[in-house]
């Protein structure tokens, strides 16, 4: 925490959420985050936002928060959003979202968006129940890991040959 007495009102302000995002990636998104550490005001608040843009086609690849549950709110464009239930029944739940619509993802919960127009970029706001939420995307984790998890394992979780999961982990 700060201390009260260098306390400003700009610990409480974050501009920028009006600026698009460079979507100029492989998954085709950007995630601009307004969490603690980018607006100390949310800190023991238990509360913050992200604006998520995505090209045409883009797609925020799946991913989790382990400290929070997001709601989403399509402000341009169209999205396809899903999350997976846990085990054993791991149920994908799936819904287009038009500009105005909402969906909840589940706090920890496998979840992703895509962009469904091939023509026109996308843009979301999400809110998240908590000030520093943090973020798992699967495949960074599995095959980007530093040190790697080894080969023989992965390509037992996912009935994958060795060379396969050593070209996966070569991309990361």
């Amino acid at each position: 925490c700060k201390n009260p007495s260098t306390v400003t009102a700009n610990d409480f302000y974050f501009p920028g959420l009006h600026v698009a995002g460079n979507t100029s990636n492989a998954q085709g998104s950007r995630v601009t985050p307004v969490f603690a550490t980018q607006l100390p005001g949310l800190n023991t608040l238990g509360i913050s936002m992200v604006r998520i843009d995505y090209a045409a086609g883009g797609q925020n690849p799946p991913h989790t928060h382990p400290r929070a549950t997001e709601i989403l709110t399509v402000l341009e464009g169209s999205l396809e959003v899903g999350f997976v239930t846990s085990n054993p029944n791991n149920n994908h739940f799936t819904k287009t979202l038009y500009k105005g619509d909402v969906f909840v993802f589940p706090s920890n919960a496998i979840h992703y968006q895509r962009n469904t127009n091939w023509n026109a970029p996308a843009v979301a706001i999400a809110a998240l129940s908590s000030q520093n939420p943090g973020a798992i995307t699967i495949a960074n984790a599995v095959f980007g890991s530093q040190p790697g998890i080894s080969a023989d394992i992965l390509a037992k979780s996912f009935s994958l040959d060795v060379a396969t999961v050593n070209y996966m982990q070569s991309k990361f």
